[in-house]
C-alpha cells in the first residue's frame, strides 16, 4: 500500500463559466506576448471556480475555531469569493498556466485568511445570502473531528494555515514557507513546528465535513428570540396610520397585480437551461468524470418529460416528492434538496417500459423513474472508474448500466469463478443489455461489469466494478502480498492473483449496501501454516463510502476452506493509506487436534507479542506468530514497529 505521505494535488483543467460548464480547457497565454490583464482575470476566475472547494477548505481551516461555525463558515466563502479582488496579479501568474494562477489565488485566500483571523468581523459577510430563521452550519462530525478542531483552536493562525496548505494541498515545508512569507508570515519555521504538533491520529481528520464550508447543514436559528422579534415587529405594524392603509387601498385597484409564476411555468422553462456537454467533451478534458458525459437517449428533447424530473427534484426531501406522491430516496450521506448548481442532462428515455432521466449537479446523481420516484446519491470527487459506469434501470432479477462514453469495451464477470472467462456485454448508446441483479441473500453468483476504457484516455486501462444496491457501482481493487522494497499500491483487481481472492472474500464483503464507492481486497500477509498444513493468506477488506467514510475488515484465508474466518472489523481509516499498519490473529485447529494461536502482521509490524492470562509473554521478532493455546481465555495480541510505536488488531 502507498505510504501515508500528503501529495500535493495536481490542478484540475479549469471549467468555464455558466452557461457552458463542460468545455473544459486549462487557460493558455495569448499569442505574441504577455496577456492582458482581463485574459488573466477571465482564466483566474475559470480556475476558481474549479478549485473553490479547496480553496473555501483552505480559507476555513485557517479561520480561528470558536462556537459559532456559522460564522466561521461564512468568513471562509467571504474570504475565498474575495480572492480575485483587490491588487494587481502577481508576474508569475501573468504566464496563465493554471498552475501559477491557482498558485496565485491561494496566496490571496492564505493571506485575507490570515487577516481575518486577527479581526473580530468581517463586513463582507453581509454581502452573503443569508435566509431568515436558518443557519447554516458545518456537520459536527465525530469526536476526532472535535478533537482536531480543538487542536487547530490552540494553534496560531500562522500555524493553522502551515496545517492547511500540508493537508488540502500537500505541500512540501520549503513551500510551506514561502506561502507564509509571501502572505507577510515573520515567523513561518515556527508555524510549520505547530502544524507538526497536531496529533498524528487526528491528521485525516481535516477531510471531514465538519471542516468543509461547501458541504452545511441547515438549522433553525434562535427560535424564542425570534419568537419576540417576530411579536415586536406584529406590534409596530399595529401602530402604522390607518391614513396610509385607506390610501394604498384606493390606489390598490389602478396598479396590476403582482403574479408570481406557477411551480407548472417555471419547470416549463427549465429544461431549456439543462446542461448538455459536448459529445466529445471526454476526448480532450484531464477531468473525467460525469462533467464529461452527453446527453444520451431517445428522449432528450421531449420537454414535459424533463420537466417532470426536474419538479421532481426541485421538491426533494425525503419521503415526498414534489407532488407529495413520488418517493424520493438518497444513499447514505448524500444531501436531499433541490439541484446546489444548473444540472447537467445524462440521459432521457425509455427502458424497458418505464421512463428514466438521469441528471447531475455536480456533487450528487438523480434518477427520476416515472411512477418510482427520485434516487439521489453522491458522485463528488469521481474519477475514470468510479463514474465509469450508473444504474440506469432496475427490476427484481436485472439492471441496466449507462456506461462512460470511455469506455471501450464491456464484459460480465463472475467473482466466485476466477478461472471463467468474462463474457461480452452489449450495449446501445451506452446502455448495456440486462445484468442479473445481485441476489440479497446470497453470492454465490455475484456478476461484476469488467470495463475497459478507451485508448485515448488509458492505454490497456481494465477495472471492475461490482453492483452493491446503489446508483454507482463500486470499484474493486486489490493489494498483493508484501515484499521486500517499497510498500506496494492498490491495482485493479482483474489478474489472476486478484480474481482469485476475491472470489474467496467476495461473500465476506462487511457492507453491501448503497454508498460503497471503492473496495480494496489487501493480503497484508502469507503464513506457512504447522504441520505442513499448507499456507494462510491474511487480507483486509478496505470500504470506502462516498461521504468520506469507511470501514475495515480482517479475514484468514485457510487452505481448503470454502469460506474465510472473520478476526475484526472497525469503522476509521484502517487498511488505507492513511493507516498502513495492521495485525490480526485466529485460533486453528491444526491436523492433529491441537488449538494453535495464529498471528500476522503488514510489512512495518517488525515483532508480535502475546499475553496471556496467568502466563507469561510470548514474543517474536517476526511478521508471523503460530503458538499453543492451551487454555480457553481469550489472549492480547500486539504488534510494534521498529521505532516501537504499538499496532494493535481490529476488535
Amino acid at each position: 500500500m502507498d505510504r501515508p505521505t500528503l501529495r500535493r494535488p495536481a490542478p484540475r483543467p479549469a471549467a468555464p463559466r455558466p452557461p457552458e460548464p463542460d468545455a473544459v480547457e486549462p487557460p493558455r497565454p495569448l499569442p505574441g506576448g504577455p496577456p492582458r490583464e482581463d485574459a488573466v482575470q477571465s482564466d483566474a476566475e475559470e480556475v476558481l471556480v474549479v478549485n473553490y472547494r479547496r480553496l473555501a477548505r483552505i480559507a476555513y481551516l485557517v479561520l480561528p475555531a470558536g462556537a459559532d461555525r456559522r460564522r466561521r463558515l461564512l468568513r471562509a466563502h467571504a474570504v475565498t469569493q474575495r480572492a480575485l479582488a483587490g491588487s494587481p496579479w502577481h508576474p508569475a501568474a501573468r504566464r496563465g498556466p493554471a498552475e501559477e494562477l491557482y498558485e496565485e489565488l491561494r496566496d490571496r485566500v492564505v493571506r485575507r485568511a490570515l487577516g481575518a483571523a486577527h479581526r473580530p468581523g468581517d463586513r463582507a459577510v453581509r454581502l452573503l445570502p443569508q435566509v431568515w430563521g436558518l443557519r447554516l452550519t458545518t456537520a459536527d462530525g465525530g469526536p476526532e473531528a472535535v478533537a482536531l478542531d480543538r487542536a487547530l483552536a490552540a494553534l496560531s493562525p500562522a500555524g493553522r494555515a502551515a496545517y492547511a496548505l500540508r493537508a488540502v494541498d500537500g505541500l512540501p515545508p520549503a513551500e510551506v514557507t514561502a506561502v507564509l512569507v509571501r502572505a507577510g508570515g515573520t515567523r513561518p519555521d515556527r508555524a510549520r513546528r505547530e502544524a507538526a504538533a497536531v496529533p498524528a491520529d487526528l491528521a485525516a481528520q481535516w477531510d471531514g465535513e465538519r471542516f468543509d464550508p461547501c458541504t452545511v447543514r441547515v438549522q433553525p436559528g434562535d427560535l424564542i428570540r425570534r419568537r419576540r422579534a417576530a411579536r415586536i415587529a406584529a406590534a409596530a405594524l399595529l401602530l402604522l396610520p390607518f391614513a396610509v392603509g385607506a390610501h394604498m387601498l384606493r390606489h390598490e385597484s389602478r396598479a396590476p397585480a403582482l403574479r408570481l409564476p406557477s411551480s407548472d411555468a417555471v419547470t416549463a422553462a427549465r429544461p431549456d437551461a439543462l446542461v448538455r456537454a459536448d459529445p466529445g467533451l471526454w476526448r480532450r478534458t484531464a477531468r473525467l468524470d460525469h462533467t464529461a458525459w452527453p446527453a444520451r437517449g431517445d428522449r432528450t428533447g421531449d420537454r414535459a418529460l424533463l420537466g417532470r424530473a426536474l419538479a421532481a427534484w426541485d421538491g426533494a426531501a425525503p419521503g415526498t416528492g414534489a407532488t407529495g406522491r413520488e418517493p424520493t430516496g438518497r444513499e447514505p450521506g448524500t444531501a436531499g434538496g433541490p439541484p446546489a448548481a444548473p444540472p447537467q442532462l445524462l440521459y432521457a428515455g425509455s427502458v424497458d417500459g418505464d421512463e428514466v432521466v438521469l441528471l447531475s449537479d455536480g456533487g450528487r446523481i438523480a434518477r427520476w423513474t416515472d411512477g418510482r420516484g427520485l434516487q439521489l446519491a453522491r458522485a463528488d470527487d469521481s474519477d475514470v472508474t468510479t463514474a465509469a459506469a450508473l444504474v440506469l434501470h432496475r427490476t427484481g432479477d436485472a439492471v441496466r448500466y449507462l456506461l462512460a462514453p470511455w469506455i471501450s469495451e464491456a464484459s460480465l464477470r463472475s467473482l466466485r469463478a476466477p478461472d471463467t472467462p468474462a463474457r461480452p456485454l452489449g450495449r446501445r448508446d451506452g446502455v448495456t443489455d440486462p445484468v442479473p441483479a445481485p441476489p440479497a441473500d446470497r453470492c454465490q453468483d455475484l456478476t461484476a461489469l469488467q470495463l475497459r476504457s478507451s485508448r485515448e484516455v488509458a492505454e490497456n486501462h481494465a477495472f471492475l466494478l461490482a453492483d452493491l444496491g446503489g446508483l454507482a457501482p463500486a470499484h474493486l481493487t486489490y493489494t498483493p502480498p508484501p515484499t521486500t522494497g517499497a510498500a506496494r499500491a492498490p491495482r485493479e483487481a482483474t489478474g489472476s492473483e486478484a480474481l482469485a481472492t476475491w472470489a474467496r472474500t467476495v461473500c465476506a464483503i462487511p457492507e453491501r449496501a448503497p454508498g460503497v464507492k471503492a473496495l480494496n481486497a489487501w493480503a497484508f500477509a502469507v503464513q506457512p501454516l504447522p504441520q505442513r498444513a499448507g499456507t494462510a493468506t491474511w487480507v483486509c477488506l478496505r470500504t470506502d463510502r462516498w461521504n468520506g467514510t469507511g470501514s475495515a475488515a480482517t479475514e484468514l484465508l485457510l487452505p481448503g476452506a470454502a469460506e474465510p474466518a472473520r478476526t475484526g472489523y472497525a469503522e476509521g481509516r484502517g487498511c488505507s493509506r492513511f493507516d498502513q499498519d495492521t495485525v490480526a490473529w485466529s485460533r486453528w485447529r491444526a491436523p492433529d487436534g491441537h488449538d494453535l494461536l495464529l498471528a500476522a502482521a503488514s510489512r512495518r509490524v517488525v515483532s508480535l507479542t502475546v499475553h496471556e492470562p496467568g502466563a507469561a509473554d510470548r514474543a517474536v521478532r517476526d511478521r508471523t506468530l503460530a503458538v499453543d493455546l492451551p487454555g480457553p481465555d481469550r489472549p492480547t495480541v500486539e504488534g510494534a514497529r521498529a521505532d516501537g510505536t504499538p499496532v494493535r488488531p481490529l476488535p
